[in-house]
């Protein structure tokens, strides 16, 4: 049974920095590219970030330069460090989990943690 668990939002003001988590299990970790999406209240969820089996990143335009995506294979866990927060980045934080090519596409990943929420105070 795969299992996605995600950790580390909160409530931070702006300019602040926040470090998500997602422990990943059930799966062979190694094997799965994994990306990090977000859904605002009132808006679709959105591709954030991913990196691939091989540690290949791609960043949504909004967040390139200041949010970071990482793997620790060894762990099982992806990270998310978000520095330069805004109010706009206010949103549940979900990590996926899909085996094949990394996407930027919801659609494509199968695997679903059950979210984050981060809060971006002006």
């Amino acid at each position: 049974q795969v299992q996605l668990e995600e950790s580390g939002g909160g409530l931070v003001q702006a300019g602040g920095s926040l470090r998500l988590s997602c422990a990943a299990s059930g799966l062979t970790f190694s094997g799965y590219a994994m990306g990090w999406f977000r859904q605002a209240p009132g808006k679709e969820r959105e591709f954030v970030t991913y990196i691939t089996q091989i540690g290949t990143t791609n960043y949504a335009g909004p967040v390139k330069g200041r949010f970071t995506i990482s793997r620790d294979n060894a762990k099982n866990t992806v990270y998310l460090q978000m520095n330069s927060l805004e109010p706009e980045d206010t949103a549940v934080y979900y990590c996926a989990a899909r085996s094949g090519v990394a996407s930027t596409s919801v659609r494509a990943y199968d695997k679903w943690g059950q979210g984050t929420q981060v809060t971006v105070s002006s």
